[in-house]
């Protein structure tokens, strides 16, 4: 999107306001504002659990889309199944254009362990694009303090990578407020959180951590690669913008 009309966006956005909004008043305006054209997008980690939960509490008939990568861990799809029987909604499963076999035929095998960015392109990002091309907003679980890269992330934005607009209604909150929630709520989460997995993505690009390793170590262990590539900004041509990257979770 050209520079002029990514501020146009953000000016159009109630940005600086809903910095002060809860969840709750970010999902509430989100809903109103766009409709059906609004989607919850998770990996149904924790903090993924809990903006369902929030977002179930202030609308019905809700939307949540998934990236189903085809490596998923078993507890995390039936965690899926988990979510769509409390909370009476079908998962929208996005998959990628080429199966696991396919993949391995044109790109080689283990993909991920060579080049992983090039199979987070082909199993995240572009069937996330498609969908989103049919949306005008998503909601997505972030938080600032999970790495300096999300520090910035406003709680209502212009995605400028897809786009739309993007809602991070977890922004200010901690990884303590996230877990508090779980647990004063009894909201159900993935089976793997209790052993070793603060963080969870595909099966072959995630392992447990350690005593005093980061929260995020597990992921693309032995690579740089901190983020899938869904949540990359593109900065805009003009001025500096203050954007990064950041995941969801």
């Amino acid at each position: 999107m050209p520079c002029f009309e990514r501020r146009l966006a953000d000016n159009l956005l109630p940005r600086d306001e809903a910095e002060s909004w809860s969840a709750e008043q970010v999902l509430r305006w989100g809903f109103e504002r766009f409709g059906r054209d609004i989607a919850v997008a998770s990996g149904f980690g924790a903090e993924g659990m809990v903006l369902i939960d929030l977002a179930a509490r202030t609308k019905g008939g809700l939307r949540v889309i998934t990236l189903d990568t085809g490596f998923f861990f078993p507890e995390t799809y039936a965690l899926i199944e988990k979510v769509e029987q409390r909370y009476g909604i079908r998962v929208e499963r996005l998959r990628p254009k080429l199966t696991p076999a396919e993949q391995a035929q044109v790109h080689g095998e283990a993909l991920w362990a060579r080049d992983p960015d090039r199979c987070c392109l082909l199993r995240k990002v572009e069937p996330l694009k498609q969908k989103l091309n049919e949306l005008a907003a998503w909601v997505v679980a972030i938080r600032r303090d999970q790495t300096a890269a999300r520090a910035h992330v406003a709680k209502i934005e212009w995605d400028s990578r897809f786009g739309l607009v993007k809602l991070n209604p977890l922004a200010d909150w901690t990884h303590r407020q996230v877990w508090e929630y779980i647990r004063t709520h009894d909201v159900p989460y993935n089976a793997l959180h209790d052993q070793s997995y603060p963080s969870i993505g595909c099966t072959h690009c995630t392992r447990p951590v350690t005593a005093g390793e980061d929260l995020r170590a597990g992921r693309w262990a032995g690579f740089s690669k901190t983020e899938c590539g869904l949540h990359t900004r593109v900065a805009a041509m003009g001025p500096p913008a203050t954007e990064a990257a950041h995941e969801s979770a």
